[in-house]
């Protein structure tokens, strides 16, 4: 099976009010991705604060996520927990709803070891005929899916297409040497250079609040590309970046956004609010790119 994701996936936020889900927010969000020319959109993962989403509410952020996009742009869906049974549970429903695939997480807490890791990955295979794409987070989760077992995964599994790698470009090079599966980048600061490693994309927060420079960006970074106006757009990025994990994401990125007027900043326990300190030097960094008026 050949990965279908290329470009600019934005890591969605899932918009609450006064604790609820709130669905008509994510669809603007959605919409706005669509606007931008934004290549697809991550629901349900870390920056959709899945952990404290109960089964019912993953389901319908999945299933708002796919009706909202109508094809327009690709809809991945997170379903890893740290349970093998309840990741395959979220699976088979998203595979239900019509997600263009699904992105599973290394178990965290639990901290499997490399027999655990590639067990547990292809049970969940086996259960959708879904493009899958490994998300390795170790900083995150306390688990490292190795390159060696990647590459096991990939020549095992016909659906594991791609990783989304949060473990450092040295990584994703590695990753290129010993299969060919397709990398995705998950760290917002170094998209650049994870293209010009030979990933074929990023899963990012920041096009949350600058979606048409960051797809910009995935299209002139790789090895074809433009690599001035990468640089161009890498350095216009860069305190926005920055900024946005100031905190724990999705802290930031909800602060933004509400101040954009786009949704609320409501976060779930054990997160809290952003720190006023933070919340000022976030808000000026908008408005010096431009994406917030100053204030006085």
């Amino acid at each position: 099976m050949t990965s279908p994701f290329r470009g600019s996936l934005v890591a969605l936020p899932t918009p609450f009010l006064r604790g609820e889900l709130d669905l008509p927010r994510l669809v603007d969000l959605i919409e706005r991705q669509v606007e931008a020319g934004t290549d697809g959109v991550v629901v349900c993962g870390t920056t959709g604060e899945a952990p404290t989403l109960t089964d019912f509410e993953r389901r319908s952020v999945v299933h708002a996520a796919v009706e909202a996009a109508r094809g327009r742009l690709q809809v991945v869906a997170g379903v890893g927990t740290n349970s093998t049974a309840r990741t395959i549970e979220q699976c088979r429903f998203a595979t239900a709803t019509g997600v263009d695939g699904v992105l599973v997480v290394t178990p965290y807490y639990n901290r499997p070891g490399r027999r655990g890791l590639v067990a547990h990955f292809r049970a969940v295979a086996e259960s959708t005929s879904l493009p899958l794409v490994l998300y390795n987070v170790p900083a995150r989760t306390g688990a490292d899916l190795e390159a060696d077992a990647v590459a096991e995964l990939h020549g095992a599994c016909e659906n594991v297409v791609a990783i989304k790698e949060c473990a450092g470009v040295e990584r994703a090079r590695e990753l290129r040497r010993r299969c060919a599966i397709d990398v995705l980048c998950g760290e917002d600061a170094h998209i650049a250079e994870f293209l010009a490693a030979g990933a074929v994309g990023a899963v990012n927060v920041v096009g949350n609040v600058a979606p048409r420079a960051v797809a910009e960006l995935v299209r002139c970074a790789g090895p074809d590309g433009a690599p001035r106006r990468a640089a161009e757009r890498t350095a216009y990025l860069a305190p926005l970046v920055r900024d946005l994990f100031l905190e724990t994401n999705p802290v930031p990125v909800k602060h933004a956004l509400a101040r954009l007027g786009l949704c609320e900043a409501d976060v779930r326990l054990p997160l809290v609010g952003l720190e006023p300190r933070s919340a000022d030097r976030l808000e000026t960094t908008l408005a010096e790119a431009g994406l917030l008026a100053a204030t006085a």
